[in-house]
């Protein structure tokens, strides 16, 4: 939440020439609501059920650029159909430039809370391990530019071709 994953996948995409997707806004699309209201009438387990349906659809898909939301790891199925459908990327970022990044935005269900610090340390507690373990390759996007990040990535992924 907050790393750039939509940013970075769009301009990766587009480097490379090939569609980007992203399961939130996929899913977005597919149901006509937001992610909000999705968490406000079926809760976090509803969201999971509808992102994992959509994750087995995209990663069907040949030749794209992929975004999940941040949660998407904590299911092991979803973990095993990244690992075996494409290249994995952690976009790793401080928990500050995050809420950096985040402080405006109403439209992230998980942080609507008093303590969005405590919030965002106990996603990373939980995720980051899972990250780490179907993650290709991890980089820090806290500070770099965007440019240099999706650089970077294309290096890493052509080094493993």
């Amino acid at each position: 939440m907050g790393t750039g994953k939509t940013t970075i996948g769009r301009q990766l995409a587009k480097a490379i020439k090939l569609p980007f997707y992203d399961t939130d806004k996929a899913i977005e699309e597919s149901t006509g609501v937001d992610i909000p209201t999705i968490f406000e009438f079926e809760g976090e387990e509803g969201f999971r059920e509808r992102e994992q349906k959509m994750l087995q659809q995209l990663t069907k898909l040949k030749g794209v650029v992929l975004a999940t939301g941040g949660g998407t790891v904590l299911r092991e199925a979803n973990r095993k159909l990244l690992q075996e459908n494409g290249f994995v990327v952690y976009l790793q970022c401080p928990i500050d430039r995050i809420l950096e990044r985040t402080r405006k935005d109403n439209q992230r269900p998980l942080l609507q809370t008093e303590n969005p610090r405590q919030r965002l340390e106990g996603l990373q507690a939980q995720r980051e391990p899972l990250y780490l373990a179907c993650a290709d390759f991890k980089i820090d996007t806290g500070m770099m530019p965007s440019k240099a990040i999706v650089t970077r990535i294309l290096e890493e992924y052509r080094s493993n071709l």
